[in-house]
């Protein structure tokens, strides 16, 4: 225990630190997704230290003291996403029909082959709107029966993980596919008509992770999100951003994207929503997102049941609300000179 403690702190203490280097190498971005993680390790650490260590060695007391600090620290980071914290958006309270939207993101994991399970999640919570992931021709293909009851689609099957498809009960206007940043990853755009006329601009994304085998940087990916953050801070009209944008909710990137959109996330002040990896319960990270301009007001959000993929599907029903963009402006991010320098800085790296 004596040697295997401090070698355990002293990882624990690395872990935390590597986050707060602002290199878009995987080294230091995989760092910021298990803060949830590292919170329990610092506790595990202190539990077993007060427990079984010799309390005069003077290494053992400044690693104690230092991660005493860390679980601090770790703790400030995850209070937004915690009931106790100010919800960043309110509660719809006066129900109106014709202006709400249900919304289901999934990445459905391309070689699963449980299509039946994926339209049972589907017609069990009846989603206006379906956007799944890492969608191959044999997943267009499977899901055709959703044509009937979603008459308005944009399919973008790809055999590369990076295929999208998207389903609507809404008409769909100004459609486009995108590809923002990589050849083969595309995005969709496109305008939802609610029932009382009016439109919803909604971005379709899913950016690569900074991962070894397919990007050992974050810089594609931060660059395709800051692209439609300010895209989505340049538009007069509604907006939401759904996908599996292959980062945490509380990253100093997503962050960074709120700033510069000024949309909001309703995870705040409610919880964590872990969408992935649902076959791995104790390494679970909010990646499956729906972001949304502060003229929206939450009905319901929730974490639906999986289906054999590695992503839970996550399901969020919000009301367009003329007045509250002004009841909620203060809760969007303030964005700062500095913020703004980097955002831009990160749009014009080289990929």
């Amino acid at each position: 225990m004596d040697i295997f403690l401090p070698i355990l702190g002293c990882l624990i203490l690395l872990f935390s630190i590597l986050p707060l280097i602002r290199s878009d190498f995987w080294t230091f971005r995989v760092f910021e997704y298990p803060r949830i993680q590292k919170l329990a390790l610092v506790i595990l650490w202190i539990v077993l230290y007060i427990s079984f260590v010799n309390k005069e060695v003077i290494f053992q007391k400044i690693l104690f003291y230092a991660l005493i600090i860390n679980g601090i620290y770790l703790c400030w980071q995850i209070w937004p996403f915690t009931p106790l914290a100010k919800k960043q958006v309110y509660r719809a309270e006066k129900l109106d029909p014709n202006n709400q939207i249900a919304v289901m993101i999934s990445n459905v994991y391309e070689d699963n082959v449980n299509y039946q399970g994926c339209l049972q999640v589907i017609h069990e919570n009846d989603p206006d709107l379906i956007l799944l992931l890492e969608t191959n021709h044999t997943w267009a293909k499977e899901t055709e029966s959703l044509d009937k009851e979603y008459p308005f689609q944009v399919k973008v099957p790809i055999d590369n993980t990076y295929g999208m498809l998207l389903f609507s009960k809404f008409k769909l206007h100004e459609i486009s596919v995108n590809y923002l940043v990589e050849e083969e990853i595309p995005s969709i755009f496109c305008q939802v008509e609610l029932p009382s006329g009016e439109r919803v601009q909604v971005f379709a994304v899913h950016p690569t992770p900074p991962v070894p085998n397919e990007n050992p940087r974050s810089t594609e990916r931060d660059k395709e999100l800051l692209l439609v953050a300010k895209k989505a801070e340049k538009l007069d009209m509604p907006v939401i951003v759904i996908g599996d944008l292959n980062d945490v909710a509380w990253s100093y990137t997503t962050e960074l994207f709120l700033k510069t959109s000024q949309l909001l996330d309703p995870r705040r002040g409610r919880g964590f929503y872990n969408t992935f990896h649902a076959k791995m319960p104790l390494m679970q990270f909010p990646l499956d997102h729906a972001f949304i301009s502060a003229d929206f007001k939450l009905i319901s959000l929730k974490k639906l049941d999986n289906f054999d993929s590695d992503h839970f599907p996550i399901f969020v029903k919000v009301q367009y609300e003329k007045q509250a963009e002004e009841e909620q402006e203060d809760n969007q991010l303030e964005q700062t000179k500095a913020d703004e320098e980097l955002a831009e800085e990160k749009i014009h790296a080289d990929t």
